[in-house]
């Protein structure tokens, strides 16, 4: 089947030029002291904020360079198929509000002055399905007088991307060992199988032990003798395998690192975290591929950390909402990205795959690369529900990172991982659902 298609609205290079140092236009604005900062909100989307680096006047020769490989990346809105026909209906547009101080603890403005504010019309939406399109990629004047005397100068780049993606449902929950069905509009397609069940650790020991090149980190749970001194308020065992529609096994997530209560607490902790293997056949046997950590955060936060790492390089490392849930994201768009934000990012240079005979064969997917995970832009991401709640993953993998079936197995198996997480990470006082108790 063919993938769907998505659009990414890029928005970077922010930059925030005065036009004057000794003698600024805000009273309250220097570059040395204020820090600047935008809300930068799109039609129909939640908002989001970036700060906004200052520069000094007699650096206007200094602008950010628009044929630059290394854009800097400050926001960025994924649209579907039926988003961006929602949008073209309603002349799209992408506001940005530039404001000196901080955001306030209150509502994130009430501590803050507006500078001005840049209107970019976003028009042709649906042609960026194929190529890419930029509306914005310079400087606009912004407060003062309409004629520029007095105006302070901001550099923004807007531009929109073809980005298809693979888009996996599984039918039902994870631990109820459900279909997962590829889906392309409204036609649906079954592609694999999940079986949940519950493996030991001496099982997964004997598996890991023998494959060379693995982490010695990823495997220390069962280097050690005192397994049978863990805490009786643990969940372990937990093991999810993907098979192709054949019954073969293309991909599994076998938990290696018990969640376990912190003493004293009901609560899985950051410094004690449950942790995934990610695995994939190769020669007969299973290959690590991924390592997965969950916890709860701190001080009675409602949200579940997590950690993904990549032959031993941490890919994503953000939060999500136990109570509401969220979206479990890996996205490798730009380097400069912080990596507690949605949008979690590395540049990892540029690198090809190693062939395996046989992989992949016959796949709707293409004949079979290794996947290294080397190029920039969207992985995939996965709809996580709330702690407790019913969750049907919803999974989206890059079409640029799949290459054969397992590929795309593996990315279902992680998002499967993530989704069982929300359930490991559950407080020892709530009791599992009965698929989950071994």
């Amino acid at each position: 089947m063919d993938p769907c298609p998505f659009v990414r609205i890029l928005i970077g290079d922010l930059t925030l030029k005065f036009p004057s140092v000794s003698k600024p236009s805000f009273s309250t604005v220097h570059p040395s002291s204020s820090p600047c900062f935008c809300k930068i909100k799109l039609t129909n989307f939640p908002f989001q904020f970036s700060a906004v680096p200052l520069v000094l006047p007699s650096s206007a020769g200094a602008q950010p360079d628009p044929n630059s490989r290394a854009h800097s990346l400050n926001a960025c809105f994924n649209l579907s198929k039926p988003q961006i026909e929602a949008l073209a209906s309603k002349k799209p547009s992408l506001s940005i509000s530039i404001y000196t101080g901080r955001r306030g603890a209150t509502c994130g403005l009430n501590s803050a002055k507006l500078l001005g504010r840049v209107t970019v019309p976003l028009a042709e939406l649906a042609a960026a399905e194929t190529r890419p399109v930029v509306y914005q990629n310079g400087w606009i004047g912004i407060g003062g007088k309409k004629n520029g005397s007095g105006q302070s100068q901001f550099f923004l780049s807007v531009r929109a991307e073809p980005d298809p993606r693979f888009v996996f449902k599984f039918d039902g929950e994870p631990e109820c060992s459900p279909q997962v069905f590829q889906v392309q509009g409204n036609v649906k397609q079954p592609v694999f199988t999940c079986k949940f069940g519950f493996r030991n650790a001496s099982d997964m020991q004997s598996r890991s032990m023998s494959e060379q090149g693995t982490p010695r980190n990823w495997l220390v749970p069962f280097m050690g003798s005192n397994q049978k001194e863990q805490s009786a308020k643990e969940r372990k065992g937990w093991s999810l395998t993907i098979h192709d529609l054949s019954g073969s096994p293309v991909a599994a997530a076998s938990m290696v690192t018990p969640f376990v209560a912190s003493p004293g607490s009901q609560r899985v902790s950051r410094s004690n975290p449950g942790a995934w293997l990610i695995l994939r056949p190769e020669d007969g046997t299973w290959k690590p591929w991924g390592r997965l950590e969950a916890w709860l955060e701190r001080g009675g936060s409602d949200t579940v950390g997590y950690k993904f790492e990549l032959l031993s390089t941490i890919l994503a490392n953000s939060t999500v909402s136990a109570s509401n849930g969220g979206k479990f994201t890996i996205d490798l768009t730009s380097s400069l990205t912080p990596v507690n934000s949605p949008h979690s990012s590395f540049d990892f240079g540029s690198g090809s795959g190693s062939s395996r005979p046989g992989s992949g064969s016959g796949s709707d997917f293409g004949f079979g690369l290794i996947p290294q995970l080397l190029q920039r832009g969207f992985v995939m991401s996965s709809t996580v529900e709330g702690i407790g709640k019913c969750s049907k993953p919803e999974v989206e993998v890059g079409v640029q990172h799949v290459t054969c079936t397992e590929d795309a197995a593996a990315y279902v198996a992680l998002a499967a991982a993530m989704d069982l997480s929300m359930d490991a990470c559950r407080p020892f006082s709530q009791k599992l659902r009965k698929e989950l108790r071994q």
